[in-house]
């Protein structure tokens, strides 16, 4: 009779090329994690910064309602940029638009600030 090592859920065998599969798998995963929240946090801090800026200048509101009106559209931001951290096609472009996006409104911010 043949002997059998038994397989299943929790059961799996894992050789090298398992292992390796299953490291770089996590990797990837925790580059995303690292992408949802610290580029998320950068895209919608200067997000937030340039609408509050704006609600400010465009309806003349106070400045404490522009803040607020920011702030919530912060939140629902932020949480579109982590579903679409996930759904991309690769941790690089993930990576690659949270830059992107940051660095057009950095330099968006910036520019209104020096121009006041």
């Amino acid at each position: 009779m043949k002997a059998t090592t038994p397989s299943g859920p929790g059961m799996s065998q894992h050789n090298n090329a398992d292992k390796q599969h299953g490291a770089a798998y996590r990797w990837r995963v925790a580059s995303r994690v690292l992408a949802a929240a610290l580029g998320g946090y950068a895209v919608t801090s200067l997000a937030t910064a340039l609408l509050a800026r704006g609600l400010r200048a465009l309806e003349g509101s106070s400045q404490a309602g522009a803040v607020l009106g920011a702030t919530l559209f912060g939140f629902t931001l932020y949480t579109a940029l982590v579903i679409w951290v996930f759904s991309t096609r690769s941790a690089t472009r993930a990576w690659a638009g949270m830059a992107l996006s940051a660095l057009v409104l950095g330099l968006w911010l910036l520019a209104l600030r020096m121009a006041a």
